[in-house]
């Protein structure tokens, strides 16, 4: 699982990485009752595949990754981060190919050791099953608890 976040962000970027090296994802979906949990050690992506994958981005999206310290508070409220996005926007205008890649944007990946599939049901009596990775790269699923 590769991210890429903002390495600035307080919520996803660099910062929880590390300090948490083996962070669990666990993005969940109230309205459904859904949610997949994922274990894994974290890396940092090596620097060309990050280029690789923000050359690859819309030009607009890579003059906003130099406008915007993901996930941080902007003391401007609105206009403050489109002045950013315009002063970018002046700054790379020459060329579509001459955005680089801020230096605390980049990849992160997340190399799975157990996944844990949870779906919501009557009186917490939830289905929760996971598979974890077991030796010679091997899947073993079990059902856990509510």
């Amino acid at each position: 699982m590769t991210r890429a976040p903002d390495g600035h962000s307080p919520r996803t970027g660099a910062r929880p990485t590390a300090r948490a090296p083996h962070r669990p994802r666990a993005p969940r979906r109230e309205p459904i009752q859904r949610q997949v949990r994922i274990e894994g050690p974290v890396e940092r992506v090596p620097e060309a595949e990050s280029d690789a994958y923000f050359a690859s981005r819309p030009k607009g999206s890579r003059i906003g990754a130099w406008a915007s310290d993901q996930s941080a508070v902007v003391p401007g409220g609105r206009g403050e981060l489109e002045a950013r996005a315009a002063r970018a926007a002046e700054r790379y205008a020459a060329d579509d190919a001459a955005v680089p890649r801020p230096p605390h944007w980049g990849g992160y990946v997340v190399r799975p050791e157990a996944i844990e599939f949870w779906q919501g049901r009557p009186n917490r009596l939830h289905d929760r099953v996971q598979y974890v990775r077991g030796e010679g790269g091997r899947w073993a699923t079990q059902r856990l608890s509510p």
